[in-house]
């Protein structure tokens, strides 16, 4: 891509969208005549489980910015109940992922069959004083297949890193809390949507105290949720005063606020928690506003810092350099791994506006950023040169440009090596 249309991208999206609005990614439909629907989402895949003695269905949603040629990874979201919830947590990563929540692939495990019997944590058979005869009670064997068997395969097969978010609603959200508790190390984000924590007379909660007594949770991160559906024959019970009531009609809600309570007493264990409840929303409707407010809880140490600053062109270079390294080293801390702070096409943008504003070490900084962060990539090195062309050292644009073309066997570079020998 020349100079002259990275300038006209670059500029419009500032000038029409903000900063932030640049990194939200929205999913293009592939629109052709024999195409009925709009938009479809995820690809089915499937595995046959030893431990589960059966094969498990799934769904998978790849970022659409996604580019194999770059060896792109990206962290990884587990969705139980994933046939129903999926479509919804990609939609709020379209509208969020990039500046609120960073970019990742989806998998919506399916809970279509045996989902009482995956999801919940202790065999019972009765459930408010009713025989309850479906099978049930083998989550940590289900918790085994997604260890042993789900998750290498997902890693085997998509570009995921270690860094996973498990979320689920309902039996999905008790599931949750059970593996928050029991092997906390197997995710580093919990979302637990109106968690069925009253199953089996609360046994889970009594489990709790014992083990966030023992456990360390740093970087570990729980949003939990209840929906506004705490008594469903007396209007009268409130959030302020459901946990004075001691009917099996409160039971629900009572089990969610004192899990709350108990994680909130071992807070200087590390765990990150946010509660949130949702007067309007009964338990059928609390997963929508659940997923796009807990998304954004569990990662807003990834939304960015100082936008105003990198926005002026009056903030010094140096400050601008120390904003983008403290954003790298937090990222590189929460993730585990090495994590570039912005994407290339941002640094790349910054580096042409500072050019086009004659700020030229600016624009020099931001490109020297770029070829940091993406050493793989020819468009940084073809960007480095641009700089170096316009500030008439050709000795310095050629040789970016050989690098360029050295990465990638394209034409535009070939023809570019040309044209600057002849300067």
């Amino acid at each position: 891509m020349n100079k002259s249309n990275k300038m006209t991208k670059g500029l419009k999206i500032a000038l029409t969208m903000g900063f932030i609005v640049f990194f939200q990614e929205f999913i293009q439909a592939q629109i052709n005549q024999n195409q009925q629907f709009l938009q479809k989402v995820g690809v089915a895949d499937s595995l046959y489980s030893e431990i589960l003695d059966e094969s498990r269905k799934f769904y998978v949603q790849i970022p659409a910015n996604y580019n194999a040629d770059k060896n792109q990874k990206y962290p990884v979201a587990f969705i139980l109940d994933g046939e129903i919830f999926l479509p919804t947590v990609n939609d709020v990563q379209n509208y969020y992922s990039g500046g609120f929540t960073p970019d990742m692939v989806l998998v919506g495990i399916a809970n279509d069959k045996n989902r009482i019997r995956d999801l919940t944590t202790s065999t019972i058979t009765t459930k408010y004083g009713m025989p309850f005869n479906e099978k049930n009670g083998e989550a940590d064997n289900f918790r085994k297949f997604i260890e042993k068997e789900l998750i290498p395969f997902i890693e085997r097969k998509y570009p995921v890193t270690n860094y996973r978010t498990l979320i689920g609603h309902s039996y999905g959200g008790l599931f949750t809390i059970s593996t928050l508790l029991n092997q906390p190390d197997l995710f580093s984000n919990y979302l637990a949507i109106d968690p069925s924590l009253d199953w089996d007379n609360q046994k889970l909660l009594k489990e709790a105290q014992d083990v966030f007594a023992n456990q360390n949770y740093t970087n570990k991160a729980l949003f939990i949720s209840l929906s506004g559906q705490l008594h469903m024959q007396n209007s009268q019970i409130t959030i302020d005063n459901v946990m004075q009531d001691t009917t099996d009609y409160t039971l629900f809600p009572r089990s969610n606020i004192t899990f709350s309570n108990i994680a909130k007493q071992n807070a200087k264990k590390g765990l990150s928690l946010d509660w949130k409840f949702y007067p309007n929303d009964i338990h059928g409707t609390v997963p929508f506003p659940s997923i796009m407010d807990g998304l954004i809880s569990l990662f807003e140490w990834y939304q960015m810092e100082n936008t105003d600053k990198i926005n002026s062109f009056d903030t010094p270079k140096e400050e601008l350099y120390s904003i983008i390294k403290y954003r790298e080293k937090k990222l590189n801390e929460h993730f585990g791994y090495d994590k570039p702070p912005y994407p290339e096409e941002l640094l790349a943008m910054s580096g042409y506006m500072n050019m086009d504003m004659q700020q030229a070490e600016k624009a020099k900084m931001y490109f020297e950023l770029a070829i940091e962060y993406y050493p793989k990539s020819a468009n940084a090195y073809d960007s480095m040169a641009d700089y170096y062309e316009a500030q008439n050292d050709i000795s310095n644009a050629l040789k970016y440009v050989q690098k360029a073309d050295e990465i990638s066997d394209n034409d535009h570079y070939k023809k570019r090596i040309e044209e600057l020998k002849r300067k």
